[in-house]
C-alpha cells in the first residue's frame, strides 16, 4: 500500500490488517511510517514498512521487489498518494504541473507496471486507486488534482479490460470530504473575527445530504470490500464515497 503512514492510507491499512492481511506499506517519513507499522502489527499480521518516495522510480522498484520477496506474492495493490496543492489554473507554473503529474498519475502507472506481473503469476489480483470525487463533480481550485486523476480513471478502465482474463480487478475510489489533514487544506485561512476551521467544516457539511464530513474508516471499509472475494465481479468502476455530495447522475 502506498502512502499508508497517516490519513486515509493508514485507515485502510488498519482495516486490512484487522481482516488478516499481511501488508507492505510505504511513505516518505520514516518515523511516522515505523510508528504506523508498530500499530498494524498489533493485529498479528506481518508488516513490511519501507520509506519510499513514490516519485522516485528506483525507490518504488525497491519497495515492490522487497514486498514480493517478503511475502512471495502480491494480491492487492492500493494506490494512494497525497494530493497536489489547491489553487486557480493561472497560479501554477509548469513545474507545479510536472510535480502533480509525477505524484498523482505517473506514480500509479509506475507501480502498476511493477506489480501486475506478480498478480498475473498467481491468476488473481485487486488494484484499487484512491483518487478524488473531483472526477465526478466540480471541486473549486482542484485543477491539478482533477486533471491528473482523470488520467487514473482512464487508465483503470483500460486496465480492467486488459487484466480481466487474468482475474485481476481494477477500480477507483473517489472520496469526497473526509476528515483528514487534507480537508483542512481546502479551507480558506482563518481571519480575525472570522469563522474557525470547525465552523467552516460545519458550513461545508450543510451541502452534504448526510449532513456530516466522512470518516476515514468509512472509506477503509470500501477498500477492504473491493479487496475481498466478495467484490470479484466489480471492475472498471469509479465509486464515490461522499455522503451524497456529488449531484452527478453518472
Amino acid at each position: 500500500m502506498l502512502a499508508a503512514s497517516k490519513g486515509l492510507g493508514k485507515a485502510c491499512a488498519m482495516m486490512l490488517a484487522a481482516e488478516g492481511a499481511d501488508l507492505a506499506i510505504c511513505a516518505r517519513d520514516k518515523t511516522t511510517l515505523e510508528a504506523t507499522a508498530a500499530e498494524l502489527r498489533t493485529h498479528g499480521g506481518r508488516v513490511l514498512a519501507i520509506p519510499t518516495d513514490v516519485k522516485s522510480p528506483d525507490e518504488t522498484a525497491i519497495f515492490v521487489a522487497a514486498a514480493a520477496a517478503e511475502f512471495g506474492k502480491i494480491d492487492i495493490l492500493v494506490n494512494n498518494a497525497g494530493g497536489p496543492p489547491f489553487g486557480k489554473f493561472e497560479s501554477f507554473d509548469e513545474s507545479a504541473w510536472q510535480s502533480a503529474f509525477e505524484l498523482n498519475l505517473l506514480s500509479f502507472v509506475r507501480i502498476n507496471r511493477l506489480v501486475i506481473p506478480h498478480m498475473r503469476g498467481t491468476g488473481n489480483g485487486r488494484i484499487i486507486n484512491i483518487i478524488s470525487f473531483s472526477v465526478k463533480t466540480f471541486l473549486e481550485n482542484s485543477v491539478l488534482s482533477t486533471s491528473l486523476r482523470m488520467g487514473v480513471v482512464g487508465m483503470a478502465k483500460m486496465l480492467a479490460t486488459e487484466l480481466g482474463p487474468d482475474n485481476i480487478t481494477v477500480n477507483n475510489i473517489a472520496p469526497g470530504p473526509i476528515l483528514t489533514d487534507r480537508i483542512y487544506h481546502t479551507l480558506p485561512p482563518v481571519t480575525p473575527g472570522g469563522p474557525s476551521k470547525e465552523d467552516m467544516l460545519a458550513e461545508r457539511a450543510k451541502d452534504i445530504p448526510l449532513g456530516r464530513i466522512g470518516k476515514p474508516e468509512e472509506l477503509a471499509a470500501l477498500v477492504t470490500f473491493l479487496a475481498s472475494p466478495l467484490a470479484g465481479y466489480i471492475s472498471g468502476t469509479t465509486i464515490q464515497i461522499d455522503g451524497g455530495a456529488s449531484r452527478s447522475i453518472l
